[in-house]
């Protein structure tokens, strides 16, 4: 876990609860959709060695989620969460329970009410979640069962999740002047796409090709399939007048969905924060504001957001540079 991060978890035995905080350095809408969305829960919410794997989800009001944590000598744990109440990016609850394959509650462990709010605290995401229990020894139980450990460990994955994707947009610098690049997202044909563009602008890739399988093992990247580690996570090739083309692969297994349109950020690198702040503001008026100015975990002063025009940018100012 990030130190500057706050995680806070208390157990509360007069109310049968347990109050967890957690702050992430992402924006909300990343942070909601990793806990919404079936295909980014599958990358985190077990923790090591155990994964996920949904067999489906409806998250709405009465819907309902069942999934699988599967080990790695091939046990499985089924478990389901009945949804309450969606308010959708900030809060939804609803009852957890352990079952058998097909959804039918297992008696022989308690149900915990779970309510999940969602903040934000300058450039980070606050998470709220209160889990209760009908009574204390229930509480207990799932204690003893090492829910805590458990619970931090899978958290401890969502924040190499949202790691991973800022990686994605991790800018290579040879000078600190400022530059106005392309960033440009595919499906998982990266490359394939930027050998094209090479041998049309018969110019050389500015360093290295860095793929997802680079991550150091240290960093405990989140775990992906053989076929995504040879992904692209980013390149650069500069082509006329010194602009330079940057790319990633979004691919699905990571939980993106790309269409035309949000495939492609124009991306500024100012030469100061006043700057950054400046362009960010009157581009973004009237636009859409998905990720506001602040400083990243990675070293810049970073934004997004798409402008009254549907045009997607990004705004970098490298911290490196005050």
């Amino acid at each position: 876990m990030n130190p500057v991060l706050l995680f806070d978890f208390t157990v509360n035995k007069n109310e049968n609860a347990i109050h967890v905080k957690r702050e992430f350095a992402a924006t909300r809408t990343l942070v909601w959709d990793a806990w919404t969305k079936p295909e980014l829960l599958d990358l985190w919410w077990a923790p090591k060695p155990y994964q996920t794997k949904t067999k489906s989800m409806d998250f709405r009001e009465g819907g309902s989620w069942l999934y699988a944590m599967m080990g790695p000598e091939g046990d499985t744990h089924w478990c389901r969460a009945d949804y309450k109440k969606v308010n959708a990016p900030h809060s939804f609850s609803g009852l957890d329970a352990f079952c058998d394959e097909d959804g039918k509650v297992n008696q022989d462990f308690p149900r915990s009410f779970w309510v999940g709010v969602f903040g934000g605290c300058g450039g980070c995401v606050l998470v709220n979640i209160r889990i209760e229990y009908q009574q204390l020894a229930d509480l207990e139980k799932i204690l003893e069962l090492g829910f805590k450990e458990g619970f931090s460990a899978a958290l401890e994955n969502l924040d190499q999740y949202i790691e991973a994707q800022f990686k994605l947009r991790t800018q290579l610098r040879t000078d600190n002047q400022p530059r106005t690049c392309t960033y440009l997202n595919f499906p998982g044909n990266t490359e394939e796409a930027f050998l094209f563009y090479k041998s049309v602008f018969r110019t050389e890739f500015k360093g290295v090709i860095h793929r997802f399988g680079d991550i150091p093992a240290e960093a405990n990247p989140p775990p992906v399939a053989e076929t995504v580690k040879r992904m692209v996570l980013h390149i650069e090739l500069p082509i006329l007048g010194g602009h330079v083309l940057m790319g990633t692969d979004a691919p699905k297994e990571m939980g993106f969905t790309l269409t035309k349109g949000n495939n492609m950020h124009i991306c500024i690198e100012p030469e100061s924060r006043e700057e950054a702040d400046r362009l960010f503001n009157e581009l973004s008026a009237g636009g859409n504001v998905t990720m506001p100015m602040a400083d990243m975990f990675f070293g810049a002063y970073f934004g997004e957001f798409s402008d009254k025009y549907g045009i997607n940018w990004m705004i970098n100012f490298s911290l490196k540079n005050e």
